[in-house]
């Protein structure tokens, strides 16, 4: 088997001295390397738990802090929890009037387990999941590239029923195990194999030190697009690389055990920005090696203490989980906003980044082919309704964006449920209409071409998306 026929395996790397670098999509090799359907379709879910500040019209907050935009479908104003995506503002969709069904009477630190399900996992006794929609997509896509998909979050691994650290659950309802460490991500790129790997690359000062060699003969072969995509793509691998030790420290430092409400970290708050922005680059880098075309992000377990409680640290302020009790305090609303703007933030970030990279077979740029979204299956304090949700890219695939799109009827405001810092709300009795989250993932899950018309108990897809 001659040097052209290894590369020009999709499931190949670029090879040196014990690792492996899977490649990005390149057009020299593509006859051979796909199908008629070149154009990857990818999803990436990303979920912040414990909800959005919602206060009510009559608290002077709600002008600058209530997450939920004002205005019509296209005619509509960003407060500042959102106005970080106004430069996005064409590339993005926000969504009200959506959640599930069997979830609006349940505790929403009981919630998080069926935001990609929509199962009736209720809020207590038998516990029975189903498949995420990022595993369906999953068995779909997942036979064209080398993972089906890339599960992560801060916490790490799969937790318990009804306080889940992963958003995916396989066919038979299983949480996968998510992955929280750089390193252990970006392993998955960079495979070591033989006794001296492990040392050599110790020795390095970056894994790609070993791969230099290999391109430059790979070059040779390319077209003058492809080298520059080659190059694209090593510049952001080696700059992904460099930040992985800092990134580390941050979650590797150990969680005092104190009270919630004065948690803190030795390590310094960039860091744990830092981490942040890793662990995106890291998905960023999968899509773009076509090592996967699926990604789920849980940014922390709902009423659960753990590295995701210390990401508010970033910008300034305490445990996560504790904003959301503390929004009657003195600059509550202003609090929980600030840290729901540090997560649009850091979301808006990465769409950037996916829009001002080309697809590399030519086809637009990585976020025309792209959904991904940003949610959490709590609006107000515990409250399992009105879900927050923003979504972006994925024009190609048929999606419209730069509409703020409100479903249902009797809340158009956002209003029901707004102000409350009690249970009171979770166990109140739903005086509105929503509509059902699934109908939402029924029209993801045909747009990325899986033939189905019902997904978790719901029928149809969502109109006007």
């Amino acid at each position: 088997m001659n040097d052209k026929s290894l590369i020009m395996s999709r499931r190949m790397f670029l090879r040196g001295t014990g690792l492996a670098l899977a490649l990005p999509w390149l057009e020299t090799f593509a006859a051979s390397s796909r199908g008629k359907d070149e154009t990857p379709r990818r999803f990436l879910s990303v979920y912040h738990p414990d909800g959005v500040g919602l206060p009510l019209k009559s608290d002077p907050a709600w002008k600058d802090w209530s997450w939920f935009p004002r205005g019509n479908e296209k005619d509509f104003e960003l407060t500042k929890v959102l106005e970080v995506l106004e430069t996005l503002r064409s590339e993005v969709t926000i969504y009200s009037g959506l959640s599930h069904p069997a979830a609006r009477n349940v505790h929403g630190h009981s919630n998080a387990d069926q935001y990609l399900t929509g199962a009736p996992i209720g809020g207590q006794g038998p516990y029975k999941n189903t498949i995420s929609v990022d595993q369906v997509i999953a068995e779909h896509a997942g036979e064209f590239t080398r993972h089906a998909s890339l599960v992560m979050s801060t916490n790490g691994g799969v937790g318990g029923p009804r306080g889940a650290q992963t958003q995916s659950f396989n066919r038979e309802g299983r949480p996968v195990p998510a992955m929280n460490k750089p390193k252990q991500i970006f392993d998955l790129l960079f495979v070591t194999s033989g006794k001296d790997a492990a040392a050599r690359l110790a020795r390095s000062k970056s894994a790609l030190d070993f791969l230099i060699a290999n391109t430059r003969s790979l070059e040779r072969q390319l077209s003058n697009h492809d080298q520059q995509t080659l190059s694209q793509y090593l510049d952001a691998v080696r700059d992904t690389e460099l930040k992985l030790e800092k990134a580390q420290k941050w979650i590797n430092t150990p969680i005092p055990q104190v009270d919630t409400r004065n948690l803190h970290l030795d390590a310094e708050p960039k860091e744990a920005r830092l981490y942040f922005q890793t662990m995106y680059e890291l998905v960023y880098l999968a899509f773009l090696s076509d090592s996967t075309r699926v990604a789920t992000f849980q940014l922390g377990r709902e009423n659960g203490e753990g590295p995701h409680d210390l990401l508010s640290l970033a910008v300034g302020l305490g445990g996560a989980h504790g904003l959301t009790h503390a929004v009657k305090n003195p600059g509550g609303w202003q609090n929980l906003g600030t840290y729901n703007r540090y997560q649009a933030e850091e979301f808006g970030r990465f769409v950037q980044k996916l829009k001002d990279t080309p697809e590399p077979n030519g086809r637009g740029n990585m976020l025309d082919n792209t959904f991904a979204m940003h949610g959490s299956a709590s609006s107000s304090f515990h409250l399992s309704r009105n879900y927050p949700i923003i979504s972006a890219g994925g024009k190609n695939l048929g999606f419209t964006n730069g509409r703020y799109l409100k479903f249902g009827k009797g809340n158009e405001d956002n209003q029901a449920g707004a102000g409350i810092a009690s249970d009171a709300g979770w166990t109140s009795k739903m005086e509105v209409e929503e509509l059902p989250l699934s109908k939402l993932f029924v029209t993801v899950l045909q747009r990325l071409g899986v033939e189905t018309d019902s997904f978790g108990g719901e029928s149809g897809t969502l109109t006007k998306v």
